[in-house]
């Protein structure tokens, strides 16, 4: 199982500044636990995209409410979930 998280900016996107560094931080953890494989923006200036694996629905949600763009509506959270059945081969482990 993997999962798309699309972070669209919403009412609060002047905000950003204010939590970078928190949210930063939160992308870290993610990548750190073996969670996130990849985070970039969404284009153009749209908001961030990240790619999870290695994780149930249920704890990535709550993963990203812990995001402090998240919990401070700098962004809304979109989680699309994603049953792999064919990858290249660099991305095998995807399929497990």
């Amino acid at each position: 199982m993997m999962f798309v998280v699309l972070l669209k900016f919403s009412a609060n996107k002047a905000r950003a500044g204010q939590f970078m560094e928190g949210h930063k931080e939160w992308i870290k953890r993610g990548f750190d636990a073996g969670v996130f494989l990849l985070a970039g923006g969404l284009q153009p200036n749209s908001g961030g995209g990240i790619v999870a694996h290695n994780t149930s629905l249920p704890d990535l949600q709550s993963r990203v409410n812990d995001d402090p763009f998240v919990a401070e509506n700098v962004v809304s959270a979109e989680i699309i979930e994603i049953t792999p059945s064919k990858a290249d081969a660099r991305l095998n482990f995807l399929l497990d």
